[in-house]
C-alpha cells in the first residue's frame, strides 16, 4: 500500500469472548461437540421469549412507521418513556434530549472513545469488559488504565488503588463504572458507588456506568443506578434491552446525559455524541418502538423477576458445585449472568494437562498451548478434553488467571452436569503435574 492503513492503536482491539468461538469450531471438524459458556447470549441457551412480548414486536411489524427512519436521537416517544422512569428514582433529572440511541452499546461505547481526545483517559475496572477495556486502548493507542477489583473482598473495587491512580494521572478523565459487573457478577454496594463519586468531583472527572444487567440483580442484592448516586457529578448511564428482556438481537441501547450543565467541557461531548449520529443519520426503528410497549405492560415487571429468580437459583447451584474446590477463590454471584472464578496463586503450572483421545484435537490442543498464559493453557485443555468452552479471565485485561462462565443453562439437569464435570475437570488438571 502506498501508506500504512492500519493506526497504531488498532492492534489494541481484542474480544477473546469471540476468539475462542473459533478454536471450538475447528475443533467441532473432528466431531466434539461443544458446550458454550463464552458469551452472554440467552437465546443460545434455549431461552424462550414470552408469546406476548412476540406478539408486540409482531403488531409493530404491522405499523408503517416501523420501516422508515427515526429521529437521529431515538423514537421521541420512546425518548420521553425512558426519562420518566430515570426521573422516577428521584435522582438526577433529565429531559428526552438527554437520551440517545445506538446500535447496542458496543456502538455507544465505540462512539463515546472515539470523540475523546487521544490524550484524555477513562479508568475503568479490571478484570475488564474486553468492549470496553478495548476501546478505551485504541483510542489512547495504549494498553488501559485499570483500577483493581480484589476477588478476595467480594470483587469488591480497591477504593486506595482507584483513588491514587486518579490522583497522579492527570491524564484520567473519567471513571468507568459497569454496575452489576461483567466479568464478576458482582453489585456495586451503595458506600463505594458513594465513595467514587466524591473521588470524581475531586478531581473533576465524569462518570460512565455501563447498567445494561441494571436489572438484572439475584439473591437479595440491588443495583443502584447512576441516577440515583451520581449528585450534582457530570455522567453517562449506558443502558440497552439485549439483555434485560432479553433480545441481544435487536442491538438496541441508549445513553442518558445527566448533569450536562454543570460542565462546559462534558456538555461539548454530549453535543459531539448527538452530531455523530445524526451524521449516521439514526439508529434501528423497530426495538426503538417496541420499548414502552414491553416495559409498560402489566406483565413486564413479573417477567423481569422470575428470570432474576432463575438465574439467582443457578447461580446458588453453581456455588454449591464448584465452591468446594480449595483451590479457587470463588464469589457467589448477585448481578448479570457471570461468574468469574480465579485459581489461587501456585495452582497453575504449564505441565498440566487433561485427557485428550481424539489425536486431531490433541495436536491442535497442543499447538495452541505453547507459550501461552496459565488460565489459556486450562481453557484450551478444558475446551478439547470436555468440550466446554470458557473464557480466560486474563483476556479481560487482569494478572489473575481464571475464567469466566454464565449462569444461562435453562436445562437444570444439564447445568448440573456440566458443572460437576468442570469441577471434576479442575481436579484433574491440577492433578495432573
Amino acid at each position: 500500500m502506498r501508506k500504512r492503513l492500519l493506526k497504531e492503536g488498532a492492534k489494541e482491539l481484542s474480544y477473546e469472548i469471540r476468539e475462542i468461538v473459533k478454536k471450538a469450531n475447528h475443533l467441532k471438524k473432528f466431531g466434539l461437540d461443544i458446550y458454550w459458556e463464552n458469551i452472554g447470549d440467552p437465546i443460545e441457551k434455549k431461552f424462550q421469549v414470552p408469546a406476548w412480548i412476540k406478539q408486540i414486536v409482531s403488531d409493530l411489524l404491522q405499523k408503517n412507521r416501523t420501516w422508515g427512519y427515526c429521529p437521529s436521537k431515538g423514537v421521541l416517544e420512546t425518548r420521553e418513556f425512558l426519562a420518566a422512569r430515570t426521573n422516577k428514582l428521584g435522582g438526577a433529572q433529565i429531559t428526552s434530549d438527554d437520551i440517545l440511541f445506538f446500535n447496542g452499546l458496543g456502538d455507544a461505547i465505540a462512539t463515546v472513545y472515539n470523540m475523546l481526545d487521544d490524550s484524555t483517559r477513562i479508568i475503568g475496572p479490571s478484570p475488564a469488559y474486553s468492549t470496553h477495556s478495548s476501546a478505551e486502548a485504541a483510542h489512547a493507542h495504549t494498553p488501559p488504565i485499570t483500577y483493581t477489583l480484589d476477588p478476595e473482598n467480594k470483587w469488591y473495587p480497591d477504593l486506595e488503588d482507584l483513588y491514587n491512580k486518579v490522583k497522579y494521572n492527570p491524564s484520567i478523565a473519567g471513571i468507568l463504572i459497569i454496575n452489576p459487573d461483567n466479568p464478576t457478577g458482582m453489585v456495586y454496594p451503595r458506600e463505594v458507588l458513594d465513595s467514587i463519586v466524591k473521588i470524581a468531583r475531586e478531581f473533576k472527572l465524569f462518570i460512565i456506568s455501563d447498567e445494561i444487567y441494571n436489572k438484572i440483580v439475584y439473591n437479595g442484592a440491588r443495583a443502584w443506578a447512576l441516577a440515583e448516586y451520581l449528585q450534582d457529578v457530570p455522567g453517562i448511564a449506558m443502558k440497552g434491552i439485549s439483555k434485560e428482556f432479553p433480545w441481544p438481537g435487536s442491538r438496541c441501547g441508549w445513553m442518558e446525559y445527566y448533569n450536562r450543565d454543570k460542565d462546559s467541557e462534558f456538555e461539548a461531548l454530549c453535543r459531539a455524541l448527538d452530531n455523530a449520529k445524526m451524521i449516521e443519520v439514526c439508529s434501528t426503528t423497530l426495538p426503538q418502538l417496541a420499548i414502552p410497549e414491553i416495559m409498560g405492560d402489566s406483565r413486564y415487571e413479573g417477567h423481569r423477576q422470575e428470570l432474576n429468580e432463575r438465574i439467582g437459583r443457578r447461580s446458588r447451584i453453581i456455588a454449591e458445585i464448584l465452591g468446594e474446590v480449595p483451590e479457587l477463590t470463588f464469589n457467589e454471584t448477585f448481578g448479570a449472568f457471570y461468574n468469574t472464578i480465579i485459581f489461587k496463586p501456585g495452582t497453575l503450572n504449564n505441565n498440566q494437562t487433561l485427557p485428550i483421545a481424539n489425536p486431531e484435537i490433541k495436536a491442535a490442543v497442543e499447538g495452541w498451548v505453547k507459550g501461552v498464559n496459565p488460565d489459556y493453557r486450562f481453557v484450551y485443555f478444558l475446551l478439547g478434553s470436555f468440550g466446554m468452552c470458557v473464557v480466560p479471565i486474563s483476556s479481560f485485561c487482569s494478572q489473575l488467571q481464571g475464567f469466566r462462565v454464565t449462569l444461562l443453562e435453562e436445562d437444570e439437569s444439564v447445568l448440573r452436569e456440566k458443572f460437576t464435570g468442570l469441577r471434576d475437570a479442575i481436579r484433574s488438571y491440577l492433578k495432573s503435574a
